[in-house]
């Protein structure tokens, strides 16, 4: 079986064409191949699948085999995987509000509907950078999912391993609590992270980020991804990162998140409501898999 290891930020998954390959059991695929020691090494798998109502479709599987929904920082390796492998034309511009419009676009199925990809090249028609309408933000804590009966949760305290830490919770396709902080450096991420994932307000379990607000357009986060543990980066969690920064009076709609891969832009735009993030994403090698 083929495979391409790409990245988004340091987020790395295993991404498989299956408009060419065919994968049985990708859960158990995803344990095996996410494997850092005795595998590929990953956060998780990708497939990269043919669909009926948009150009192509993006299933994510973390590296515990199970099912996400989204991926900010896969989708946009996803982009530059159909574009450059040519799976598909690419179609008119991604038009951003405030910013000049992406020259292509391609339209992805996730388990958070279809998204709007838009693609800057280089001189060599590579992708320089992708630019995403992760569509609107989710704050009815029922939605998110949230066992609090609540409008939203904003700052809202919960118990955390006998301390009370205040939470903002979004989803943006995949459920997200945030926490700001003085220093994410000095947060013990490793043991607080999966208490939190599994706390039982989270039906769904929850992905967990920490958040220093640099200045009104600039924050510094770290992550404890739902399924995979610490990563360097997760493209929904910044995007839900910076919804929660507007919602708590902390920051403005145009940011730059610094995450430990690197650095995301975002947009939560006010005519539309959408969140766009613009990003990077890398193919770093393929291989082919035994069996």
């Amino acid at each position: 079986m083929k495979f391409t290891k790409m990245h988004g930020l340091g987020n790395d998954y295993v991404y498989i064409n299956c408009f060419e390959e065919n994968v049985d059991d990708p859960a158990s695929l995803a344990q095996v191949m996410s494997d850092r020691h005795f595998g590929i090494g990953g956060d998780g798998i990708i497939l990269v699948c043919p669909s009926q109502i948009a150009d192509v479709r993006m299933r994510i599987f973390n590296a515990d085999g199970s099912e996400a929904e989204m991926c900010g920082n896969g989708l946009r390796c996803v982009a530059k995987y159909t574009y450059e492998h040519k799976l598909c034309e690419a179609g008119g511009s991604l038009a951003i509000p405030g910013q000049p419009p992406c020259e292509h676009s391609l339209n992805i199925e996730t388990g958070n509907g279809i998204l709007i990809v838009g693609l800057v090249t280089d001189k060599n028609d590579n992708i320089e950078k992708v630019c995403v309408n992760m569509g609107q933000p989710v704050i009815k804590p029922a939605e998110v999912p949230v066992d609090i009966d609540a409008n939203q949760i904003v700052d809202e305290l919960i118990e955390v391993n006998g301390q009370n830490l205040a939470m903002t919770c979004v989803s943006m396709g995949n459920p997200h609590a945030v926490f700001f902080c003085d220093d994410v450096d000095e947060i013990e991420l490793e043991k607080i992270g999966p208490v939190i994932e599994n706390h039982k307000l989270f039906p769904n379990r929850i992905n967990v980020h920490f958040v220093h607000v640099e200045s009104s357009d600039e924050f510094t986060m770290r992550t404890w991804e739902r399924g995979s543990g610490i990563t360097l980066a997760c493209g929904t969690g910044a995007c839900a990162c910076a919804v929660a920064a507007v919602l708590t009076g902390r920051a403005q709609r145009v940011t730059t998140a610094h995450l430990p891969g690197g650095d995301l832009e975002l947009n939560w735009c006010q005519q539309d409501n959408c969140v766009y993030m613009t990003g990077p994403a890398t193919e770093v090698f393929e291989g082919i898999w035994p069996g």
